[in-house]
């Protein structure tokens, strides 16, 4: 269990979050997905900071691009990220696969790693309760692209994130939240816990805010990628199965112009 700890979002390029979770009584500090490294050294400077351990949920450039600079900073640091993707992720300490435990020390934590391939195919997640890190896979009202998985893929993986606790706190890597509305809000217009999410969400961005972390609670209320067995939201896509209808709707997303 994650107490006592404080998680921060470092902006990078348009609407990337890079996040760190730092440790104040001893100054260590984890760091999810460094897409770059100039603002992570800010950070890590500004706070007085150790630079601990990297957590990378998968290969794409945006999460990966800072690592070797990074450790250059820090040789002792430890970087850990999905064996399957191993060969396209540069300077890996440690590789992990579904169900694998990482124990960090400094911290007195340990994260459950749960294999979520769609967005990518060896896409991970890292979970301690509440805290979870999900990189592209699960967004606030939305969910990734399918870069190189399939839609079967992707809806297996949201459904293995959807079962964990409903005060799960997602950490995705984009501020993709008022796009992802949009879209969810023309998928299923007479949510009124959508429309209201919507609301939040705006106030908070109209404020410079972020709108993350996302309890899991509230996006089963308002992601139609976790809502695909709402029987209304079904027939309203007039689909006969739950992988249907994300499939349409997975579909729909793509070619959204709003």
């Amino acid at each position: 269990m994650i107490t006592m700890f404080q998680i921060t979002p470092i902006p990078a390029f348009e609407d990337n979050y890079i996040w760190a979770l730092c440790q104040p009584q001893n100054k260590h500090c984890l760091i999810v997905d460094p897409g770059e490294s100039d603002n992570v050294l800010q950070y890590l400077a500004k706070h007085q900071l150790q630079l601990d351990t990297i957590l990378i949920t998968h290969h794409h450039a945006d999460h990966t691009g800072g690592i070797m600079v990074l450790k250059q900073h820090y040789p002792d640091v430890r970087v850990i990220g999905p064996a399957a993707e191993q060969h396209r992720i540069p300077g890996l300490t440690q590789t992990v696969k579904d169900g694998d435990r990482i124990i960090l020390a400094a911290f007195d934590l340990t994260f459950e790693v749960i294999a979520v391939p769609g967005h990518t195919l060896g896409h991970v997640a890292y979970y301690s309760a509440p805290v979870l890190f999900c990189g592209d896979t699960l967004f606030s009202a939305g969910c990734g692209r399918l870069f190189e998985g399939t839609p079967e893929q992707m809806w297996h993986s949201l459904n293995k994130l959807s079962a964990l606790a409903d005060d799960t706190q997602v950490y995705c890597t984009h501020e993709y939240t008022i796009a992802n509305l949009k879209f969810a809000l023309s998928a299923e217009p007479t949510n009124t816990a959508l429309v209201e999410y919507a609301g939040h969400c705006a106030r908070l961005r109209k404020k410079n805010a972020p709108t993350l972390p996302s309890m899991l609670k509230t996006e089963k209320l308002v992601n139609p990628f976790l809502r695909c067995d709402n029987k209304v939201l079904r027939q309203s896509w007039q689909q006969d199965s739950a992988l249907g209808l994300f499939t349409a709707l997975r579909t729909a997303k793509d070619q959204f112009k709003g």
